[in-house]
């Protein structure tokens, strides 16, 4: 277990939801997910969030997400938290999930409440507790309305923050009003899951982010929060900035994990941006957009190993699953 983090910071303070590296077939790349998972440790992250959205859980299936989870604990897991997706709308594979997180070795979980299901505030209690009793991990709430269809009441969150093994939340809302009394209630250890909110989330108590943008922000973002920490408000601010331009390319159209794939290829760090279906890769358009948006956050300057220059010119390299 890294020690790198306190009981304030269960699961580090720079963490993404790491993309997941398919070859040219759209078969899971391990040795690019090991390789991406230590550049992100080198970049300024301290925990990793598998199989999630952003991972394309809905599409990986249970022998991938164990080998990915037990291959990136090996490769970083003694520098940074390895947190595993244990989002379902079915409890029980809910359930199943979290345990095969738990033998490949994560440190800890992340539970959504049900997506499309839409069950009752009740039910999302007894669905969370089910998946914390399964094993011994602790875990993160995530509050995510706009995929769940339903957002964590502060009931809710009040109810499963008593939980001995919910120890965070990943806030997604938006809600930095209601953040702020969530921090304040239970104690939780709260992240911004919004990469654009950091400072707003931070300035109310919360102690981090998982986010998507920082696949290639996370080094701006850490100066950001240590900067915080230190009482730099305005070099938080700085180095937030400095970046805004990447973000927004790769949060704006909502398609994370198709942007932040297409960023990865533009500065070298995925050697392509293969994705499943119902996702389609980043178009040659896209791509641009992307490597501009990169470009304006002084995130391609010195880079001899990415393939911006090929990319804008209109090269192409999204290989589509046979």
């Amino acid at each position: 277990m890294p020690q790198v983090t306190s009981s304030v910071r269960p699961f580090g303070a720079v963490l993404s939801a790491m993309v997941t590296p398919f070859d040219e077939a759209g078969e899971l790349d391990v040795a690019a997910a090991v390789a991406l998972a230590r550049h992100l440790v080198d970049t300024g992250h301290d925990g990793l969030v598998l199989n999630g959205t952003t991972g394309e859980a809905p599409t990986t299936h249970a022998p991938e997400k164990a080998e990915l989870i037990a291959a990136v604990v090996e490769a970083v897991g003694d520098r940074a938290y390895v947190v595993a997706g244990a989002g379902s709308n079915d409890t029980l594979h809910a359930v199943r999930m979290a345990e095969q997180a738990a033998e490949a070795g994560a440190h800890g979980l992340l539970v959504v409440s049900p997506y499309y299901s839409r069950p009752s505030q009740a039910g999302i209690v007894a669905h969370v507790r089910a998946v914390a009793d399964s094993t011994d991990l602790p875990v993160m709430l995530y509050d995510i309305p706009g995929r769940a269809g339903v957002r964590l009441s502060a009931a809710t969150v009040d109810e499963l923050g008593e939980h001995e093994r919910v120890v965070a939340m990943k806030d997604a809302t938006g809600d930095v009003a209601a953040a702020a009394r969530g921090i304040a209630r239970t104690g939780l250890a709260w992240y911004c899951g919004d990469d654009g909110l950091l400072l707003p989330f931070l300035s109310v108590g919360a102690v981090g982010v998982v986010g998507v943008a920082t696949h290639v922000v996370g080094a701006a973002f850490a100066r950001a929060v240590a900067a915080w920490d230190a009482g730099d408000t305005a070099g938080a601010l700085r180095a937030t900035t400095s970046v805004q331009p990447a973000v927004d390319a790769i949060n704006g159209a909502g398609f994370q994990a198709v942007y932040a794939k297409a960023a990865l290829e533009v500065v070298g760090v995925l050697p392509r941006r293969t994705v499943r279906l119902p996702y389609l890769p980043a178009t040659d358009d896209e791509v641009r957009d992307v490597a501009a948006g990169l470009s304006a956050a002084g995130l391609l300057d010195g880079r001899p190993d990415g393939r911006h220059d090929e990319l804008l010119a209109g090269g192409s390299r999204h290989d589509a699953p046979a």
